[in-house]
């Protein structure tokens, strides 16, 4: 089954696709300084839960891109329900061919914060998705970059139960220490705990188990019910206490 499909049912019910509480969302954006007539380029934005409500609270502007048929419509119905629709735009298409096809074109992006929250595989890992925002960005502006980390003790089997190679991610220290090499310099973090992971993979146990039951013949009902199977398993095992997941205030080092 199409890993994205999966995510679509599993988060059908989430407006924030990730594990951070609606608390700690806004506390990031309080964090990042934000204020009227500041611009955010949200790459893979989701349902642009994060775009829409600082966009209602602090007064930005900006553009979320995603490549969900799904998602991007309801980030739209979102920032009409907020009234923000006319200082947010929700953009269909692949996040990190959109910063290309800008460059190309001429466009001058220069965006005060670009974010990419938990999708670094848009640039083939960290250090490419950085690269690939820095484009975007506006000298002195911030990078926001989602990203998993491991526990310092985690197991071998944990890693194969979670279906993450080793080297995919690292600990937190590692974390930093993979932003330094990019280039980045790590000014603030705001942290996922376990009950914020509760909230986001618990309540998709939830979802998924009333899609189940409302379309029992669907072709895609094996796949999820293997899916909500596993995810409870890997979850209540390894996940919620060796997997970590922050987003990372970054600015470009001056060379």
């Amino acid at each position: 089954m199409d890993v994205l499909r999966a995510h679509e049912i599993a988060e059908a019910g989430h407006r924030i696709l990730n594990p951070l509480t609606e608390d700690k969302l806004m506390l990031l954006g309080e964090l990042c300084r934000l204020r009227p007539g500041r611009r955010l380029l949200d790459l893979a934005s989701g349902k642009g839960e994060m775009l829409c409500r600082w966009a209602d609270a602090f007064g930005i502007e900006g553009r979320g891109v995603d490549i969900s048929t799904v998602f991007v419509p309801a980030a739209r119905e979102r920032a009409a329900e907020l009234g923000v629709a006319d200082r947010v735009t929700f953009v269909l298409g692949e996040a990190a061919r959109s910063v290309d096809a800008a460059v190309e074109s001429g466009e001058q992006l220069e965006y005060d914060v670009v974010a990419c929250i938990g999708a670094t595989w848009i640039g083939g890992g960290l250090a490419g998705t950085a690269d690939l925002m820095r484009r975007a960005l506006r000298p002195g502006g911030l990078l926001l970059i989602g990203e998993p980390y491991w526990a310092d003790d985690t197991p071998d089997e944990a890693y194969e139960a979670l279906s993450m190679p080793r080297g995919a991610f690292t600990t937190l220290a590692g974390t930093g220490d993979r932003l330094r090499e990019a280039g980045l310099e790590l000014v603030e973090m705001v942290l996922a705990d376990g009950d914020s992971w509760d909230r986001y993979v618990a309540s998709q146990w939830w979802t998924v188990d009333e899609w189940l039951r409302a379309n029992p013949q669907s072709p895609d009902a094996p796949a999820m019910r293997e899916y909500l199977v596993t995810a409870r398993r890997t979850h209540l095992r390894y996940q919620r206490r060796y997997l970590g997941w922050g987003v990372f205030v970054c600015r470009v080092i001056d060379r």
